[in-house]
């Protein structure tokens, strides 16, 4: 589901990205294209239009970021739980503090010496 939501969020995101880029900052826009008077939706109407998709779009946005991380959130236990082994048995495999040498070579010279 996870998945779902991500691609979601893309094709939102494009979809955004594209009807943003056809806009003009000044009102003009797809509309400025349009400049016949018989034509079926005024120049209002179409930014009118222009506008509510946007909002539309940015409200999905953030609707389908907050599911696609209400369903993540299932998955982050099961990773916290692998860092937590790792760091773990990273911890089990780290020599002795008691041994100031590193590694065994170091442990069987300190004993040799010891011995003599």
């Amino acid at each position: 589901m996870y998945t779902f939501f991500i691609i979601l969020v893309v094709i939102a995101s494009i979809l955004l990205t594209l009807l943003v880029l056809v806009q003009n900052s000044k009102g003009g826009g797809l509309a400025a294209g349009f400049t016949s008077t018989n034509q079926i939706m005024g120049v209002r109407k179409t930014t009118d239009f222009l506008e509510k998709a946007t909002w539309t779009l940015v409200i999905a946005l953030v609707v389908f970021s907050v599911a696609a991380v209400g369903f993540r959130s299932n998955g982050v236990a099961a990773d916290e739980s692998e860092i937590r082994d790792v760091y773990q048995e990273a911890q089990q495999n780290l020599p002795s503090t008691a041994n100031p040498g590193f590694g065994e070579e170091a442990g069987e010279q300190t004993a040799e010496e010891g011995q003599q």
